[in-house]
């Protein structure tokens, strides 16, 4: 009999926790023909909780030791710690990846599964139709993020696509032989490649608590994601600085020729000052361009751990 192992990363979410647990088994209650020959187990991932996470993993463990398994990190390490972590434990020949405020809605895994198992695809991935009850701004800048990474990259970033997706033993396999510290999750998915279709659901709001995800915090994980899946912000840097080499040069050439010809060099220190500024300021653009990748570089070759267990079950 083959099973489900459905990976569950989660920060701050003790009220969250038991509603997806009961949601879920309901969802495999009702379907018994699609799962007539797998089994599940749950792989929750505590990524540094300060609330009462863990304790609820404690306990739905405690009720189901054979079903519910957990990993606990020392302290926060990041949602791309905690799928890596989910996908490193995972044992199942089928991976799921989930979030746990039921907005990736587990009513779809039965289709998941057949579609699966039909072994036209490895993966069965899911999008959302729209962005419905979310801040325009935040839909707009996501929009925007979606279309500068998929032109400036060669992995290709299917737009309004979730982590939440059904997987084949052979492609987890695969994302496995990644080592990488810095991860995109997303971008890594689609970069082993795999057949791969999408199913699509309506937006939902979450069943419990608020979401951790600050627009800080989603602008800075979109630039890491550029980083990680392009070199075109290097080449941009090249050109730009190029381009304004050239320029110098040109004007350095007016400014003798009109003091030749003319016997007077170019009046206006405030205007001399202002291009200064700028030039200025577009090289230590391209260094904080340059200085991102050094940083990556470096985190890289540190070799750190990408996250600590501090308890498992």
């Amino acid at each position: 009999m083959k099973t489900i192992s459905l990976i569950v990363p989660c920060y701050n979410e003790e009220p969250t926790v038991p509603l997806f647990f009961k949601t879920v088994e309901q969802v495999f209650a009702d379907h018994p023909d699609e799962f007539e020959n797998v089994k599940h187990e749950y792989l929750f991932v505590n990524d540094g909780s300060s609330d009462q996470t863990l304790n609820e993993f404690r306990k739905l463990h405690a009720d189901h030791p054979d079903t519910v398994h957990y990993v606990s990190f020392s302290r926060n390490f990041g949602k791309e710690a905690g799928l890596a972590a989910g996908l490193q434990h995972a044992t199942g020949d089928y991976v799921a990846v989930m979030d746990v405020d039921l907005q990736d809605p587990p009513e779809l895994l039965p289709q998941m599964l057949t579609t699966l198992e039909s072994g036209d695809y490895d993966c069965v991935g899911t999008m959302r139709e729209d962005r419905a009850g979310e801040p325009p701004i935040r839909s707009f800048f996501s929009r925007a993020f979606y279309t500068v990474i998929n032109k400036i990259s060669k992995v290709q970033i299917i737009p309004n696509a979730r982590d939440y997706r059904l997987m084949t033993r052979q492609m987890v396999d695969a994302i496995l032989e990644l080592p990488e510290y810095n991860r995109f999750s997303k971008g890594i998915f689609n970069w082993v490649g795999f057949r791969t279709t999408y199913l699509k659901f309506e937006n939902a709001p979450r069943a419990a608590g608020e979401t951790h995800w600050s627009f800080w915090q989603l602008f800075n994980y979109s630039i890491e994601a550029i980083v990680d899946f392009s070199d075109v912000p290097l080449k941009i840097a090249t050109f730009t600085g190029s381009l304004f080499a050239f320029l110098s040069v040109i004007s350095m050439f007016v400014v003798i020729i009109r003091k030749l010809m003319f016997g007077n060099s170019v009046g206006g220190w405030a205007s001399l000052v202002t291009i200064m500024l700028f030039i200025g300021g577009v090289q230590l653009f391209c260094l904080g361009i340059i200085g991102n990748y050094i940083g990556k570089i470096y985190l890289e070759t540190k070799h750190r751990p990408q996250y600590i267990i501090q308890e498992k079950r």
